[in-house]
């Protein structure tokens, strides 16, 4: 723990007590126990009793700049004591500084629609692509998330949407996983393939007519942190052109560093009509996302009235903050760090770690982006139970690692300041705790 910070168990005592008020989000509420923290500074968090942890979550993988950037929580302080809030129909400088910022990542885009978070960014770019094409549909993958809120989340293709499909005009289809294929490849130049013919086929069988929008995450990350293939983003371009549908990109999570691109579409040399973004912006320091938006569908509502709005939308704090997380993130060179810790010292030392250890299936990703896929059997690829990711939860914890988990997978996602120490102490605590679960 950071000196000046000193251990209270009693706060964290009365933090687990009070927890009981609060109901938690995918949780059965009567079974809820969790991590109480008590402060962050960096790649590192701490609890109430004094005990530090890596934080390897980077939270729900939004931390990227790391916890208490002092540039960052220096501009909110400066705007609270300028503007706390403001309506979203004024004109507003910090806010037209944040969608310059944001846009000079973007060349080719127009304008940004702020949101409150990255659901209601997919929300409204998906309700732009409808209304600028006049078409119903949208075709998303099975293997994704793209958040909780109407839309959103019947677009998501995981079993969270099953209890919550109320909207209509969704269809999904399967893309590739080469690891996990449906398409029986054995090269992901065959996966690529196949997986383009499949959207192809779905796509015509729903009637191009029908579709609005191709919605995809430049790398699916809650479902896997799934790199596609080369050639397949591209596809999904040229398929969307001619069809006339709009290609929606989802960066929540993989934009603004995570993958040492500023977007992970940019290393596909594609370019989407409309990108939702959140999470990385400004590593959630102030609840924020967004839309970038294409000229061509921009121009759609420069003759009519866009129907959506948010109170809260270009929130100065939350502005404010995305122009000093973008701006630390230039000058410290923070995304090409990201870039090369993912090169030189995660990727090696995870492939590493797959050598040694029998239960790791696949590793995949890219910069401070991925996945450790556990398999009970390296040959039949069957996914290692739930206690077996419980067991290597707790193992990690107890060597002051906080970790984040998903289905049968460890991902794998500091901040992406982390340093190369922190990399490979991280590393060096992920050996000892797969060795002591599968022992």
């Amino acid at each position: 723990m950071p000196s000046g910070h000193e251990a209270d168990p009693s706060a964290g005592d009365r933090a687990r007590a009070l927890d009981a008020h609060v109901f938690h989000s995918w949780s059965v509420q009567g079974q809820t126990n969790p991590f109480a923290i008590a402060g962050g500074l960096g790649t590192r968090v701490w609890d109430h009793e004094g005990r530090e942890y890596l934080d390897f979550s980077s939270q729900l993988v939004n931390t990227n700049i790391g916890h208490q950037h002092p540039k960052v929580v220096a501009a909110i302080r400066a705007q609270a004591e300028v503007l706390t809030t403001v309506a979203p129909a004024t004109t507003n400088l910090v806010r037209g500084e944040a969608a310059a910022a944001i846009l000079s990542h973007a060349p080719g885009f127009q304008s940004v629609f702020f949101t409150n978070g990255g659901a209601d960014a997919i929300e409204n770019a998906i309700r732009m692509a409808r209304l600028h094409t006049g078409r119903d549909k949208v075709v998303s993958l099975y293997r994704s998330y793209h958040g909780n809120t109407g839309a959103a989340v019947v677009a998501t293709g995981d079993w969270r949407r099953v209890p919550n499909e109320f909207a209509r005009g969704h269809v999904h289809a399967f893309g590739p996983f080469l690891y996990r294929s449906e398409f029986w490849s054995e090269t992901l130049e065959q996966e690529c393939k196949r997986a383009l013919h499949h959207m192809r086929r779905v796509i015509e069988a729903e009637g191009p007519e029908s579709v609005a929008a191709i919605l995809v995450e430049a790398i699916p990350g809650t479902a896997g942190v799934i790199v596609p293939p080369p050639g397949y983003l591209a596809g999904l371009r040229e398929l969307a052109d001619r069809f006339g549908a709009m290609l929606i990109m989802d960066e929540v999570m993989a934009g603004f560093g995570r993958t040492g691109q500023w977007f992970a579409h940019d290393a596909h040399d594609v370019r989407p009509d409309l990108i939702a973004f959140a999470k990385g912006v400004n590593s959630g320091y102030v609840p924020v996302g967004g839309v970038v938006v294409s000229p061509e569908i921009h121009d759609t509502f420069t003759r009519r009235v866009f129907p959506g709005g948010l109170t809260y939308s270009g929130h100065p704090l939350a502005a404010a903050s995305i122009v000093a997380t973008l701006d630390a993130m230039e000058s410290e060179g923070i995304v090409d760090h990201a870039h090369r810790i993912g090169e030189d010292v995660l990727g090696p030392g995870l492939a590493a770690l797959a050598e040694r250890h029998r239960m790791i299936g696949e590793v995949r990703g890219v910069g401070v982006f991925w996945a450790l896929d556990l398999v009970a059997d390296p040959e039949t690829r069957e996914p290692v139970g739930a206690d077996v990711i419980g067991a290597l939860k707790g193992a990690l914890l107890r060597r002051g690692l906080l970790p984040f988990a998903a289905d049968n997978r460890i991902h794998v996602v500091p901040p992406c300041v982390v340093t190369e120490d922190e990399a490979r102490q991280a590393l060096a605590i992920y050996d000892e705790a797969l060795a002591e679960v599968a022992a």
